[in-house]
């Protein structure tokens, strides 16, 4: 057997491990974050907002910041993640 042939389907399976497998599980994380809001829980916008939810619609949630009452509607495609929850990630 030629060592060139092994290489090849090596490569594809250091790629497939260290690249995409860890973005799917990524992208399943965020979408289960987007998909269970509650009432009450803080997240974090792609735009760096930080909010508290204050309503969740089908595809829109309403999102309360910290600058006296104001609310901002906020497409649940458009949540990133939970402050904190990624503190410690890449450590």
């Amino acid at each position: 057997m030629d060592i060139g042939m092994l290489f090849l389907p090596a490569m594809i399976l250091v790629f497939y491990l260290f690249f995409i497998r860890p973005q799917m599980r990524e992208q399943k994380e965020l979408r289960e974050i987007q998909n269970n809001l509650k009432k009450g829980q803080m997240i974090v916008t792609n735009g760096g907002i930080h909010g508290k939810v204050v309503h969740v619609d089908e595809n829109q949630s309403w999102v309360k910041i910290d600058v006296g009452n104001t609310q901002l509607k906020v497409e649940k495609s458009s949540i990133t993640g939970q402050p904190g929850k990624d503190d410690n990630k890449g450590k």
